[in-house]
């Protein structure tokens, strides 16, 4: 066998494989010498068929299998021996003329090369790198939730500003009935206030559902509709009063802080506000750090510019899927992933430049922080390590969740990276503005 290389330009090439009859003789014959052994065909003792009836019915299919076997194995070896960093995979070049009557076969692959190119960390243009504070509305605004949260609830006669109503809303025709309890002060409707301020319990207001509230998400639990539902739904509903409670706020004490944050770890107002604060900002960083992963990823798809083998790749596409794609399908398909491809590339570049891997035992301990953060939503703070390993080690015998927190992982080791070579300008703002600058 015989493997030589033409290349056509830096992006493109041509390998051929030559494959003579001592390749594959000795394998043909051994696959159809026991296909002999075996055949069961009427007027023939087993294993004494004559081996040229084997070959008439089972000889061309036999050959063709195992050339394409030795094509295959041989052409991976030599790219891999070559190191050759290609694009997709080898296309077979059409041969009309192929005649597997020959003793010798002649192939040819169309390569598509991965281009050469040097991936610049510190980008002229500085890239924004937010810092999101909690101001301090936003940690005053958290201290009235916690009071109201640990507060207590005083069951009143009559409806006032402020109060809580527990009640059920209905609408016949649009299949409402649920049961809810509600804040006067999330009514964003004067009017809706207006007509329960005064009422009691066992009486019946009337209220519109648009505009009823401060915040629109609010319709969906106090009336049980879907999401859909809600932002189109204009109806007038009816809300039977079932409880009329005044939460008094809960004072800021020792015994409150101990609830929260264990014994004696916070022993002041002022310490509690600035746990909030701490914590606060650190629930953020995670929006802050996947908006600069977002922009670096742009940045440097942007300033890194090289030429693809578009053509080989185009064509590769239109074949490679599921079905056969029209030339126009698989330009379109190209243009759609070609930034992707893009970025793969130089990810690819960085992370082989900066010899970052992913061992074993930090994605354990990666494994274990992702479990231990989750039990933490569901109140199991302190979880005992050999808890924590015997979880860790069920999740990581599952594949799909190796993959999905070895990308997580990478994306930690890429991000962090960025933040020590990148060209980044640190920018303080609030939540708000944050949520204005980047999502309006």
């Amino acid at each position: 066998m015989n493997i030589t290389k033409e290349q056509i330009d830096e992006l493109n090439a041509v390998v051929k494989v030559a494959i003579n009859k001592d390749d594959y003789e000795e394998r043909v014959n051994k696959i159809l010498n026991d296909y002999r052994k075996q055949a069961n065909i009427p007027g023939f003792r087993k294993g004494q068929v004559p081996l040229g009836l084997i070959k008439k019915q089972y000889g061309r299919a036999v050959l063709v299998d195992e050339v394409n076997k030795l094509l295959q194995d041989n052409l991976n070896k030599y790219l891999t021996e070559e190191k050759l960093d290609v694009l997709g995979n080898p296309l077979p070049k059409q041969q009309d003329d192929f005649d597997w009557e020959s003793d010798e076969f002649a192939f040819e692959f169309e390569l598509g090369l991965a281009p050469n190119f040097e991936v610049e960390l510190k980008t002229k243009k500085p890239i924004v790198q937010y810092k999101i504070v909690a101001d301090k509305k936003m940690v005053e605004e958290q201290v009235e939730r916690i009071k109201k949260q640990y507060g207590k609830l005083l069951a009143k006669d009559i409806v006032e500003k402020g109060f809580e109503v527990t009640g059920t809303f209905t609408n016949e025709k649009e299949e409402i009935d649920n049961r809810a309890t509600i804040e006067l002060d999330k009514f964003k409707s004067k009017k809706a206030t207006d007509t329960l301020v005064g009422k009691k319990v066992g009486d019946t207001v009337t209220l519109k559902t648009k505009g009823l509230f401060k915040e629109n998400h609010m319709l969906l639990g106090a009336l049980g509709v879907t999401h859909e539902k809600s932002q189109k739904l204009d109806v007038e509903v009816t809300l039977l009063i079932e409880e009329i409670n005044e939460r008094q706020p809960a004072e800021l004490n020792q015994e409150l802080f101990d609830k929260l944050y264990g014994k004696d770890k916070i022993t002041s107002e002022k310490e509690l506000k600035e746990k909030i604060k701490e914590d606060s900002e650190k629930q953020f960083e995670q929006q802050s750090d996947q908006k600069l992963l977002n922009d670096v990823t742009e940045k440097l798809i942007e300033t890194t510019t090289f030429d693809l083998p578009s053509e080989f790749l185009k064509k590769w596409i239109q074949i490679s899927g599921e079905k056969i794609l029209s030339e126009d399908e698989a330009k379109d398909e190209f243009e759609r992933s070609e930034k992707g491809l893009r970025y793969q590339l130089i990810e690819g570049k960085i992370i082989k430049e900066h010899d970052l891997q992913v061992q074993l035992e930090e994605l354990k301990e990666f494994a274990k922080g992702f479990i231990k953060s989750q039990m933490a939503q569901y109140g199991h703070v302190n979880p005992q390590e050999e808890e924590l390993e015997n979880i860790a080690n069920r999740v990581l015998g599952n594949q799909d969740e190796v993959k999905r927190l070895s990308e997580q992982l990478m994306s930690q080791k890429l991000l962090n990276l960025y933040k020590e070579k990148a060209n980044l300008k640190i920018k303080e703002v609030t939540y708000d503005n944050f949520v204005k600058e980047v999502y309006q």
